[in-house]
């Protein structure tokens, strides 16, 4: 995409979004969505339309094996969840701010996450 041609952020309406392989992201917030090829806001215009997908795009179903992409902060965790962490058997939900996947982490227990931080293993 041309950088004249990239729309804001959601968040913050920030106008200096750049292109990070498959996502754009805010410098000025640090957030970070897929573009829709509609013209909406990412992964939220995927989720009215019932499929949810992963970082590149592929659609994501019930029990599906997906591989974290960025290392992840936990709250009362030192280390948080590393990159290339495997998630196993996962469950799409409806969840809250952008949390689609319902899973379970070894060493975290059950958690939530945007399915723009995970790909298809």
């Amino acid at each position: 995409m041309n950088e004249n041609l990239l729309p804001p952020c959601p968040e913050c309406s920030g106008a200096f979004t750049y292109e990070m392989g498959a996502l754009l992201v805010c410098p000025e917030c640090g957030h970070e969505w897929t573009p829709a090829a509609d013209g909406g806001e990412g992964a939220v215009a995927g989720a009215e339309a019932g499929v949810i997908r992963d970082s590149v795009g592929n659609v994501l179903a019930d029990g599906d094996t997906v591989t974290v992409i960025k290392t992840l902060k936990v709250k009362g965790s030192p280390n948080g969840i590393k990159a290339g962490t495997k998630v196993r058997n996962i469950r799409l939900v409806d969840g809250v701010d952008g949390h689609d996947i319902d899973c379970r982490i070894e060493g975290f227990g059950n958690m939530q996450l945007k399915s723009g931080v995970v790909k298809k293993a």
